[in-house]
């Protein structure tokens, strides 16, 4: 079996297992993965933190975008996918645990900030005061220039849930930029690059 046909079975099983944790039905396409992937530097030696990141769809297009000496990590919580992900991209830091600690597992990682944050997580399986607290998380590590890049879909905008995850990250962050849709996407895909976390999004003690 080819990589790309294990990465979907895997991902598939994932799915039907555990609905509530997956919120596309196949992996990410590579065209999502060029657009999200674009706010990666492609020099110098940043920290990206990967959230969600499942079967790894984004993990390789970053690694190609790094230059020698950046490093490369990824939380996920799943520990069915983390396994996979320990075996499939051996190069990658894999945490397992939930990104609403995330600050904690950057800790026992040692790292204390991180310049971009790429997010694979379902969103609006979340209720919105769980999005607002992994929002928090993630403008407490990154550093005051960083951008997070995130994926929504197209055939959920109309979701409750979709509207409060907007505003949070309206109010999370100074700056908020739909990117162009990606129309060649199952399903069609929407991406948000968002800028300067706002001050009263974090503590001072997460500061």
């Amino acid at each position: 079996m080819s990589s790309t046909l294990r990465e979907y079975a895997t991902f598939l099983a994932r799915a039907v297992r555990q609905p509530t944790r997956v919120g596309a039905v196949l992996p990410t396409s590579r065209h999502v993965a060029t657009a999200v992937t674009a706010v990666v530097p492609s020099f110098g030696s940043p920290t990206v933190l990967e959230l969600g990141p499942g079967t790894g769809a984004l993990s390789g297009p970053i690694q190609r975008r790094l230059a020698e000496g950046a490093r490369h990590l990824a939380v996920e919580i799943d520990p069915e996918m983390v396994r996979y992900l320990h075996r499939s991209k051996p190069w990658l830091e894999v945490i397992e645990g939930d990104a609403t600690h995330l600050r904690e597992l950057l800790d026992a990682a040692a790292v204390e900030q991180v310049d971009v944050v790429i997010s694979s997580i379902p969103w609006t399986l979340l209720p919105p005061d769980r999005q607002r607290t992994l929002l928090r998380e993630v403008a407490a590590v990154l550093v005051p220039d960083g951008v997070l890049t995130t994926i929504t879909y197209l055939t959920t905008l109309w979701r409750p849930n979709t509207r409060a995850f907007v505003a949070a990250l309206h109010d999370t962050f100074d700056e908020v930029l739909p990117r162009t849709a990606v129309w060649r996407n199952l399903p069609p895909a929407r991406i948000y690059a968002c800028r300067r976390p706002k001050a009263d999004s974090v503590t001072p003690r997460q500061r």
